[in-house]
């Protein structure tokens, strides 16, 4: 059993990206995983400042919000996070910038906490869940690529992506593209699916799924330079 923790960023509690977030806090408990459901406005309201004017005497955060709490007590100690967020301006939701861009506080190297911060955000596993009007699909193209970045600088592993098309509260349940279901399905295999990220110097074997039938005795030669097969 894992502890998961799905992060919903949206101001309203009922809205589309709330109830993909519910979907995939479904799928995980189904796994058998200790699922806690946190709403962000319930966390974080100050904004980002310069830590030189806002920091205390002993080095922590003044803004009087509960985003510590957040923080140490929900985001560290959980194994996967599952973030929803509405496509705000063709990108995330502003409190969901804010949560990132307050991590800065204790990953700069003056928080008395930070090295603890920082270790515990790394080797988590990772979903994001987008809920947008539009259907085209470059609109979520920046933040779905910021999201990689993000995931990949605090070396965790971005294990899928859905994207719920609706702007009525509740509406993405009506997209025929069953997002709900993807959440679902995120969720239930946090921390089943494959993810791979190859260099040129990678050792690997030519086979991405192991050994089949047809494979024999499954003892392919490594290939550190091929490209992906067709």
């Amino acid at each position: 059993m894992k502890r998961v923790l799905v992060l919903s960023s949206s101001p309203r509690r009922d809205g589309n990206s709330w109830t993909m977030a519910q979907a995939a806090a479904g799928g995980a408990r189904e796994a058998g995983h200790d699922v806690d459901v946190a709403h962000l406005a319930d966390y974080v309201e100050g904004l980002f400042r310069d830590c030189r004017t806002c920091r205390g005497a002993d080095g922590a955060c003044t803004i009087g919000d509960r985003y510590e709490e957040l923080l140490h007590e929900r985001v560290l100690p959980a194994d996967g996070l599952v973030v929803a967020t509405p496509l705000y301006w063709y990108g995330m939701s502003g409190a969901l910038k804010t949560f990132f861009d307050r991590l800065f506080c204790y990953t700069s190297g003056s928080a008395p906490d930070g090295e603890t911060v920082a270790t515990g955000l790394t080797g988590k596993r990772a979903a994001l869940l987008i809920a947008c009007e539009e259907s085209y699909r470059g609109a979520t193209a920046g933040l779905v690529t910021q999201f990689q970045e993000l995931t990949r600088y605090l070396h965790q592993e971005l294990v899928g992506v859905a994207v719920g098309i609706g702007n009525s509260r509740g509406e993405v349940q009506r997209d025929p593209g069953r997002p709900l279901e993807q959440a679902a399905e995120l969720g239930r295999r946090l921390f089943d699916i494959r993810v791979t990220d190859y260099r040129i110097d990678t050792v690997r074997s030519n086979r991405v799924w192991g050994r089949t039938p047809e494979s024999g005795n499954g003892t392919a030669p490594l290939a550190s330079a091929t490209a992906p097969g067709g």
